[in-house]
């Protein structure tokens, strides 16, 4: 496959893929199956194969996006990936459906069956790199990456968990564009020693207002499940990465204009043009 051929390291992906597979008990896509010798990476060219980490509803969508157009490189969001396939009414549908609405996890086998895909189309265009959103979500997952690509940093964005509950209620999607939107006004106030938190809506432009639609993943019962599902999960991924030397805590202090210039600062990028649109 032309994507995950560029970003491997190795000379003989069967062997990995075999090895990876055979571990986890996960089926080879057919797409992974086909992929060939690996070319040099040209040395020019910075190494970007990021991870945003973090509970549903933290913003690892929002910055990941910035990041990609600001850097270069696709943002690969999984839950896009889901939500995409949601809507073809292709045969993974409907099973997709009953897990999301349950606020249950994807299958591992078919996030990579689905993020599997998304490379190869994107390796057809010529894409290069990436920062991945939404996976891995599990150390399985993380264990199963790590054979296929070489990561060079994540990131695990991190917000106090009422203010996470309100931004998830809050999420709505345009349904002409599909862009993705925040009509949730959080304003916490500071108490017992904890600061304070204000993060202003992030509202679509007016040819969208009347396009919004909830998520139908988003309810109180179901934002609450996928909360408890990604502290009992999902959380041991930091420890698997902060073992490796690979993890950074970012703690956002409020909403995009508070915390975009301090993660930019965080990550040691210059955000050049990007000074004007910060607070957009």
């Amino acid at each position: 496959m032309a994507a995950l051929s560029r970003l491997l390291r190795h000379n003989a992906p069967g062997r990995w893929m075999s090895s990876v597979v055979a571990e986890s008990g996960i089926a080879c896509p057919p797409s992974v199956a086909r992929m060939g010798v690996v070319p040099a990476r040209d040395p020019a060219c910075p190494s970007v194969q990021w991870v945003f980490l973090g509970c549903p509803g933290v913003g690892k969508g929002t910055y990941a996006s910035r990041l990609s157009r600001l850097l270069g490189v696709p943002h690969i969001a999984t839950g896009d990936l889901v939500r995409d396939e949601l809507a073809s009414s292709g045969p993974l549908s409907k099973q997709l459906a009953e897990i999301v609405n349950q606020g249950h996890l994807v299958s591992d086998e078919i996030i990579i069956n689905l993020l599997s895909k998304r490379l190869e189309d994107g390796g057809n265009k010529g894409e290069s790199g990436f920062i991945l959103d939404g996976f891995p979500r599990t150390t399985r997952q993380a264990e199963i990456l790590e054979g296929v690509a070489e990561i060079d940093l994540v990131v695990n964005l991190k917000l106090r968990e009422d203010a996470l509950f309100a931004k998830c209620l809050g999420r709505r999607i345009c349904s002409q564009c599909r862009g993705n939107f925040n009509i949730a006004s959080v304003d916490i106030k500071g108490e017992h020693g904890r600061p304070g938190i204000t993060m202003a809506p992030l509202l679509p432009p007016e040819h969208c207002m009347s396009k919004l639609i909830a998520r139908a993943d988003d309810t109180e019962e179901v934002v609450k499940e996928r909360l408890r599902v990604y502290y009992e999960m999902s959380k041991p991924v930091e420890e698997f990465y902060r073992k490796r030397g690979k993890l950074i805590d970012f703690d956002l202090p409020g909403g995009i204009p508070e915390s975009w210039p301090m993660l930019l600062q965080a990550l040691d990028i210059d955000d050049h043009d990007e000074k004007q649109t910060a607070v957009a």
